[in-house]
């Protein structure tokens, strides 16, 4: 049995480095098609679309349907994941600074923490200390950064922090479609709630959406959805709730070293800290996640 729970985990390194370096690519990617659609029409569309091709995918390779207690499971963690987690960032992105996302955001693992312990999972001496070195490097990182933004922004996205550590951490517990039905399942559940708060909230498509607005979205249906995500829930299931969440403390350097490549933003000695601060915490997780499995 322990054989196979090894063999199964196997790609959790490679899911890691795509939820590194993919969902550190979708705050741009979000910044840029926000130019022309709105946020939980965006999101909604963007999970619409890549569940609804997922689903059709895996129903003609002949993947059994989830029964009803599994869509209901699948409905809740995609409401709580993606109606509230991805769509209150894409709102919170309107107003509120990178600084003020990134620090907000990346206290999902600590909350994450919270909740795991709830289900006597709590994190060791040596995660814990993990945590609080990613937390402390991100706000190194910004602190070079002006932190203004609007106060609803940043409590939107303290709300999308805590809605994605607690339905991260609940679906470790409950039955769930298998494999990446469970991925497709989610994203339809969650892509409804999505738009039905769009349409609610006034919100239209535009009539005539900027190839670059256009382009990103696509970038986050096939890599933020179908790889990243996807990713995502096989390392919440295969790793702790400790490390499957650090990415939360990766993204952040990452969005700033694509701000460098892609929009020339210079980098200063903040910056530079930060990053060194993450990596140390992402090392130190990843050392007591060896250490827990051995």
């Amino acid at each position: 049995m322990a054989g196979d729970e090894s063999r199964a985990g196997k790609w959790v390194p490679l899911a890691m480095f795509a939820l590194y370096i993919v969902w550190g690519s979708t705050y741009l990617g979000i910044r840029i098609a926000l130019e022309s659609y709105p946020p939980f029409l965006l999101a909604g569309l963007r999970f619409a679309i890549a569940g609804g091709l997922l689903f059709g995918y895996l129903r003609l390779r002949g993947a059994t349907l989830p029964t009803a207690r599994q869509w209901r499971n699948a409905a809740f963690t995609g409401v709580l994941l993606l109606g509230f987690g991805n769509g209150l960032v894409c709102y919170a992105e309107q107003s509120v600074s990178s600084g003020i996302s990134a620090v907000v955001v990346a206290s999902m693992p600590l909350f994450a923490a919270i909740f795991a312990g709830l289900y006597k999972n709590w994190p060791t001496r040596r995660e814990t200390i993990g945590l609080l070195i990613g937390f402390l490097g991100v706000i190194v990182l910004n602190l070079g950064n002006a932190l203004s933004g609007s106060h609803i922004g940043a409590a939107a996205l303290l709300v999308a922090a805590i809605a994605w550590a607690f339905g991260s951490v609940w679906s470790k517990h409950q039955d769930m479609p298998a494999g990446m039905m469970n991925t497709a399942a989610q994203m339809l559940c969650g892509s409804i709630a999505l738009l039905a708060a769009g349409s609610l909230g006034g919100e239209k498509l535009p009539a005539h959406p900027t190839l670059h607005a256009t382009l990103a979205a696509a970038y986050l249906v096939v890599f933020g959805s179908f790889i990243a995500f996807s990713a995502y829930l096989y390392a919440l299931k295969h790793a702790r709730p400790a490390f499957a969440t650090s990415y939360a403390y990766v993204n952040p350097p990452i969005a700033v070293l694509f701000g460098v490549l892609l929009l020339g933003e210079k980098v200063g000695p903040y910056d530079l800290a930060g990053m060194a601060v993450i990596l140390l915490g992402v090392v130190v997780i990843t050392l007591a996640k060896q250490r827990r499995t051995h």
